[in-house]
């Protein structure tokens, strides 16, 4: 009997390979408990981490604090051997409970096996990330965790490389951070794992990717997904040599403790003293439930392959492993199995328990008003009924309640009782609460919130010299990177010529290339690259070289960077800044302006249209300052337009949410942003000085936050006529500004007129001067159609043009 050392299995004792075994019977029964909850109608939908316990059990032994994961949905072993997560807010998520304290991930904002640690305070402040073993918070699209991987490894770097970062020891100790990276066998098959493995063979940065393959995606076999059937022999050509960098490739079996321990403990090691990127393929892994709760895998295994994955199933080797090697005896494991049964009983018991009582309160005084309310009402059978009704819902949740409370106050629309009165109250108090549940966190509610940054105006003298746009957008971030050693800059071109119109001409020299980086073409992982050293402390600034290349990159924005402070309810924070240009340029791939596509997708950045570069030097400054991130999109064709160079480019801020007015009005009020500012505003100097009409002309400066003082509504009110121009398709930004004026601020009121939009043409571009004049908005056109608002309201005086 072996009691205390283990030295074949890397050191470790009796006490440690049972406590292994023993979470991992945990793990199983949570996964088969967690199943039956969703059957019982308990929870939505579940989907777990059965057949994977062991290599994730090995996995956390090589995990140390401040170490950080980016995984996926099966990895609920890893996240409780590491001591991050607990059965009770295992449970707690399963059934969405949004209590941050009972479910810390994401307050029941994600569906269960979506982990994450916080490392935020509750004022949003940094807490000491060396002290937590860290996860970034799991989003589901398959591949979707690796560019944000590739981001939190290169922060080592960083750290480990660039002297003027080491006294951030709060985020690492010289770099010497692992980034762990998880992902099933079949997302290997995507496009984003073959560009993040790719970028971190470049980077050479320590970044660990274990491969869970249980020879399935979904039903998808092997033979349809990988060629070879294997990644690590697919991707062998990336395994590094004596003379060449690369990837280290490790083949290692799911099922096999010992060996998954060796090859864990070395992998890290090399990782993390060296910078090696390293893959680890853990093989003959099985999935004893299928992929979710959604099919039975039994629809598509064969019944041989279901009787491999019985024999093999990872726990029943890791037992008899024990034995064999007289660990512990038959009795001590059964027994420790029988603990594991009614433990995670007991805990699902009481978390739901739990879940259940933190709703009781509102449910049971919704039962209360509603049976009053029916004493004092004409329509008592009506209400009783309603009552009832919700009394007899199995499992109640809100929603129920609302929901009846609702149906209920539009009987009593007509009778003035009491109780109707506490129904509203009720009704009020818990929409509020629900509010904050459910809707809040997805800008920044800390002191650092981008709103709150306070205005900084240029500063100009006499002297003041007039330079190229490009000449001080440079001047901005030179100031930028001279006085915070936090911020640095990547994207394609960015480094040695920097960029392709300047903006960091000469600054990788000054900063050194640490600084100012080149990458390869690779918009999704330099977005992931930006994503996890912002979740590191770092700020950087990624370069997306034209807007048209975002939908390259749009579900990293989306899915990941967009929801990242929402879907953990201000738990983690990335402020990231993504740097891109824009809007007039002639062709069809070089000059668009997908406005309506980020609007739609990017809820959470602040989204920046300067229409010079003052006013951008102005936004760095300020979303540096705030703690959120941005997509700043710099007019393309203004870059050798001239400017004054302000004397405090290093101070200013334009505040975001908050619109200028370039011209003053009476006629009507033109709301534009961007390129469209000098067309729009080129326009109103002919309409007043050919034909009298006075043109107030606002630019918006950021889409996201819209202008939160309503100055928009304030000219509206003024000129009574309003029109919405903008570089995107028809129905797109121009009707996003419409809707957040008329039907937002309420403008439609004040209306003499009828609002117009003024747009591209709904396709893409044509090349040549005259495509960019007749695809997109024109001086001619805005002329034109602000006379014919004109024309209605006095024909006599503005006669119709051309009829």
């Amino acid at each position: 009997m072996i009691t205390k050392e283990l030295s074949s299995v890397s050191g470790l004792t009796k006490e440690d390979i049972l406590r292994d075994y023993r979470l991992a019977c945990e793990s199983r029964q949570a996964s088969l408990l967690g199943r039956k909850e969703v059957f019982a109608g308990k929870a939505k939908f579940g989907i777990f981490g059965d057949g994977k316990e062991i290599a994730q059990l090995t996995m956390a032994r090589a995990f140390q604090k401040g170490d950080w994961r980016s995984g996926y949905y099966r990895d609920q072993t890893f996240m409780i051997a590491i001591g991050e997560l607990t059965w009770h807010e295992y449970f707690a998520q399963l059934y969405a409970h949004t209590d941050i304290e009972a479910e810390p991930s994401s307050a029941g904002r994600m569906m269960n096996g979506h982990f994450a640690t916080r490392s935020l305070h509750a004022d949003g402040s940094w807490k000491n990330l060396l002290e937590i073993r860290n996860s970034s918070s799991d989003i589901s699209p398959t591949g979707a965790q690796m560019p944000r991987l590739l981001g939190l490894a290169y922060a080592s770097k960083l750290y480990r490389q660039n002297p003027d970062l080491q006294h951030l020891t709060n985020f690492s100790i010289q770099g010497n951070e692992v980034a762990f990276g998880t992902i099933g066998n079949g997302a290997t098959a995507e496009g984003v794992f073959w560009e993040t493995m790719n970028a971190a063979g470049v980077l050479q940065v320590p970044m660990l990717v274990s491969v869970w393959d249980d020879g399935y995606g979904i039903s998808v076999p092997n033979s349809y997904q990988i060629t070879k059937e294997e990644i690590s022999k697919l991707m062998s050509g990336f395994q590094r040599t004596e003379t060449e960098p690369g990837l280290e490739i490790i083949r290692v079996n799911g099922w096999d403790y010992p060996a998954l321990l060796d090859a864990y403990l070395s992998a890290a090691e090399l990782s993390r003293k060296e910078h090696v990127p390293v893959l680890l393929h853990v093989a003959e892994m099985t999935q004893p439930q299928g992929h979710s709760t959604s099919g039975s895998h039994e629809r598509y295994k064969t019944k041989e392959r279901l009787a491999w994955e019985i024999e093999y199933d990872c726990i029943r080797k890791m037992r008899e492993w024990i034995v064999s090697n007289d660990i512990a005896s038959e009795y001590e494991l059964q027994e420790i199995e029988n603990q594991a049964k009614e433990y995670l009983k007991q805990v699902r018991s009481e978390t739901w328990e739990a879940f259940v009582a933190s709703m009781k309160p509102d449910y049971e005084e919704a039962l209360g008003l509603l049976e009053k309310a029916a004493h004092e009402s004409r329509r008592a059978a009506e209400i009783l009924a309603l009552r009832e009704s919700l009394a007899k819902t199995l499992n109640p949740i809100r929603s129920d309640a609302t929901a009846t409370i609702k149906k209920a106050l539009r009987l009593l629309k007509d009778d003035f009782i009491p109780s109707r009165t506490q129904l509203i109250a009720w009704l009020q108090r818990t929409e509020q609460e629900n509010a904050e549940r459910y809707n809040s966190h997805l800008y920044s509610h800390s002191d650092e919130a981008a709103i709150k940054i306070a205005e900084v105006k240029p500063i100009y003298t006499e002297t003041s010299p007039l330079m190229d746009g490009w000449q001080i957008i440079r001047a901005c971030f030179d100031a930028i990177l001279t006085r915070d050693v936090r911020v640095f800059a990547i994207g394609e071109d960015v480094g040695m010529i920097g960029d392709v119109n300047q903006g960091f001409s000469g600054l990788q020299k000054k900063h050194g290339e640490l600084r100012v980086t080149d990458t390869g073409i690779r918009e999704t992982t330099i977005i992931g690259q930006g994503i996890g050293a912002a979740l590191r402390g770092l700020r950087p600034i990624t370069e997306i070289q034209y807007v048209d290349y975002i939908p390259f990159a749009i579900q990293t924005l989306s899915d990941d960077l967009a929801s990242l402070h929402y879907r953990t309810k201000g738990g983690q924070k990335a402020p990231v800044i993504i740097r891109t240009r824009g809007h007039r340029l002639e062709g069809v791939f070089h000059s668009g302006s997908p406005m309506s596509l980020i609007l739609s997708s990017l809820r959470g950045l602040n989204v920046i249209v300067p229409r010079n570069f003052t006013q951008a030097s102005g936004f760095y400054n300020t979303i540096l300052k705030s703690d959120e991130p941005a997509l700043v999109v710099e007019p393309l064709n203004a870059y050798r337009l001239k400017e004054r160079m302000p004397e405090n480019i290093d101070e200013i801020c334009v505040p975001v949410g908050v619109p200028e007015i370039l011209r003053k009005g009476s006629d009507i009020t033109i709301v534009t942003y961007g390129a469209m500012c000098r067309i729009v505003l080129e326009a109103a100097r002919q309409l007043f000085d050919t034909v009298g009409i006075d043109v107030e002309v606002i630019d918006v400066q950021t889409l996201l936050p819209f202008d939160i003082h309503k100055i928009i509504l304030q000219s509206v009110q003024k000129t009574n006529r309003v029109i919405f121009a903008d570089e995107d398709v028809p129905g797109g930004a121009s009707a996003f500004m419409m809707d957040q004026v008329l039907v937002g601020q309420n403008a439609y009121r004040w209306l003499d007129s009828a609002p117009k939009t003024i747009a591209a043409q709904p396709h893409r571009p044509a090349y040549t001067t005259d495509g960019d004049y007749f695809s997109k908005p024109n001086i001619e056109m805005v002329f034109d159609m602000a006379y014919e608002i004109m024309h209605d309201v006095d024909p006599n005086r503005f006669p119709a043009l051309y009829q």
